[in-house]
């Protein structure tokens, strides 16, 4: 055995392979990785796949000395890389937000939330209990990385600290700024009456109000985590990263928003609870219902 593996150690030796190269390798496979997270469970994923098929086909053909198929597919490769950055264009925008937003010493150092973040959380989370049993509508966008300041521009500007009874305030029904979102931005409240991008999904379940719809396009557009009430049922939602997630107890809002929004224990999972929420049974008590928001 230890000849065995001292062979394939002489074997790899022989490829003279350089910290150049694993550095050369690792950097393609993160973008790669990169790239699928940003198109799975997107209209965006049937398009890749259909690229996918493209790009199969046209190696067939050229196997198979298939020259017509092969020069007919082609052409259609070459005209087609215009195409997709008008198909992708949405995904592109956001993943170059993303990028340019972050910071290099994120990478290294450990992240720590602004300390009025968590109390934010809990008068959320106390609002939103409160609004929910009244039926009242609420649509409450929470900024991380990517900077909404063009969203806040579209309400008006504010600099308090977020608390219960003025969120209940700012969304009661007869409030001049209640049919818009309130921005919060490290804890506090920056704007509101807001409005947000609606989502361009046209497979959006029909029952989904505007604020629902503007609260996925939100979080299609951007890294932030929107919450919502809805007025006409009173269920509670959350949407992050094109991904709505109904029906939620103010148990599992309070948990989704820490986990979201708090930095993890560097022993915890990377993962967002978001997203081990939406591959968990449908029969738990307040796992809720899940929609695809692109």
């Amino acid at each position: 055995m230890t000849e065995l593996l001292w062979g394939m150690w002489q074997y790899i030796l022989t490829f003279n392979i350089s910290i150049f190269d694993v550095l050369d390798v690792a950097i393609i496979a993160y973008i790669v990785y990169r790239v699928l997270m940003l198109v799975q469970r997107s209209r965006a994923a049937q398009v890749a796949k259909a690229i996918l098929l493209l790009l199969v086909a046209l190696g067939l053909s050229y196997l198979l000395q298939l020259r017509v198929i092969n020069f007919v597919l082609s052409r259609m490769v070459e005209m087609g890389t215009l195409a997709l950055v008008v198909v992708f264009q949405p995904e592109i925008r956001r993943f170059l937000e993303q990028l340019g937003s972050s910071r290099l010493g994120d990478m290294f150092s450990r992240e720590e939330a602004p300390p009025d973040v968590e109390n934010a959380i809990t008068q959320t989370v106390q609002a939103y209990t409160s609004l929910s049993k009244d039926k009242v509508g609420a649509l409450m966008v929470f900024e991380r990385k990517v900077p909404l300041d063009d969203i806040i521009k579209t309400g008006t500007m504010l600099d308090s600290t977020v608390a219960a009874e003025l969120l209940k305030n700012l969304f009661w029904n007869k409030a001049p700024l209640h049919d818009g979102a309130v921005i919060v931005r490290n804890g506090h409240i920056v704007g509101a009456g807001c409005v947000l991008p609606l989502s361009g999904n046209v497979n959006l379940s029909r029952d989904l109000g505007m604020r629902h719809r503007a609260g996925i396009g939100m979080s299609e557009n951007s890294d932030a985590v929107v919450a919502i009430v809805s007025e006409e049922t009173g269920s509670i939602s959350v949407a992050v990263n094109g991904m709505l997630k109904r029906h939620l107890a103010p148990e599992t809002l309070e948990r989704l928003l820490r986990n979201e929004l708090l930095p993890q224990e560097e022993s915890s999972s990377k993962s967002s609870i978001l997203t081990s929420l939406f591959k968990s049974k449908k029969g738990d008590k307040d796992d809720g219902e899940e929609v695809h928001g692109k």
